[in-house]
This record gives C-alpha cells, structure tokens and sequence, in this order.
C-alpha cells in the first residue's frame, strides 16, 4: 500500500515538475518551451491537470464497484486533493501571471466573463471538500459528510464547462468532448446505480449489501 500511494504521489506531481522544468527552461535560456504564450500555456497545463485528475477520482467509485477492490478507496482522497491542488496553482497563476497583480479586479473580470464564473464557482465548491478531507472531519460531520462531498459532481460539470468555453474560443472542442463524455459516463454510472437502489424489492427479497 505504502508503494501504491508512492507511486500514485509520484504520478500525480509528474505534471508538475514537467511544467518547472519548462519554466526553468524558458527563464534560463529564453527557450520558447512554452510556445508564444507562456502565461497562457501555464495556466491551460495547470487546468487541464486539475479537471483530470477530478475525473479519475470520480473513476474510483465505478472502478472499485466493478472490480471488487475495496482498497481503491482509499486513493480518492489523495487525488481529489491533487485536484484541488491543481485547480489552485491554476487559479493562482492567473492572478499572479494574467492579472500581473492587479488582484482588486479579479471580481469585476469574474462577473464579466462567464468561462471565468464557471471556473471560480467549481474552485469555490472545491474548498469545503479539501477542508473537510481528513478522517477527523468524516467523524464530526457524520452523514453530513457525504451529502457535502456531493458536491464533487456539480463541481466535475462546471469543470468541463469551463474548459470547453476556453477551448471552443479557440475553435478546438474535440478535447472537451472528450472530457465531457467521461464526466457523462461517471456520473451516468451513479445515477443509474441510484436509481436501481431506490426500486421497491419483491416480498421475500434479501436486501443488497451495498457493493
């Protein structure tokens, strides 16, 4: 288990240290490393890195009830706060890099731009879900807990929103079809598993131990 969670912090921070380097890079030797646009490559790569790492922490559930491996579980937490983690330094690095500062308008362009008012309400969702993540939070909310960490499938569809309003401005929706039909997939496989639950069992039926 230690070695899984390694590997798994190992896999997640990858992304990270690539994106260093490429900074690195372009700061020492004035490589274009980045393309044209460092700024906006940034952030796109720190974006992008959060939404996917959202989706496969929503892939746990599915993936733990289809192979049986209860151990699964316990990874989630982790990715979902390397999502958060994600979706910080992106949210950072537009402050820092696109307003250059220049914070006390960071509401006014918030409201004016709807990709951005998307994007800022899923960080916003994502903040009482990386505060509540610890074992000490799950006893104290109790059921509370996981009605709150519902959240997460609003969070996933204005995740993908935001990213497909960024992309479509550049004509490019193959991406965010993309990220959207799996978001659809894992939160179709939750509805439909809910649904079934709710059905009334014929008398003498056992009931289902939940998977």
């Amino acid at each position: 288990m230690i070695a899984a969670k390694a590997a798994i912090h190992l896999l997640a921070l990858s992304p990270l240290g690539w994106l260093l380097l490429q900074v690195w890079r372009e700061w020492r030797a004035g490589a274009s490393a980045l393309g044209a646009d460092p700024v906006a490559a940034i952030e796109h790569f720190l974006g992008e890195w959060a939404l996917r790492l959202l989706l496969v922490t929503l892939a746990v559930t599915p993936l733990r009830q289809l192979t049986g491996l209860a151990a699964l579980v316990r990874f989630r937490r982790m990715l979902g706060l390397y999502a958060f983690a994600y979706a910080t330094l992106h949210f950072a690095a537009y402050l820092a890099l696109d307003l250059g500062g220049y914070w006390a308008l960071v509401f006014e362009e918030i409201a004016e731009r709807p990709y951005l008012t998307v994007g800022f309400a899923a960080w916003v969702l994502l903040l009482p879900l990386a505060a509540t993540s610890t074992q000490a939070a799950m006893r104290r909310l109790g059921r509370r807990w996981g009605r709150l960490h519902r959240l997460v499938y609003a969070i996933a569809a204005l995740a993908v929103l935001h990213f497909w309003w960024v992309k479509s401005a550049k004509n490019d929706v193959a991406e965010p079809a993309l990220y959207a039909g799996i978001a659809a997939l894992l939160l179709g496989w939750r509805a439909v598993r809910a649904l079934r639950s709710q059905r009334p069992r014929p008398q003498g039926t056992p009931p289902q131990r939940p998977p």
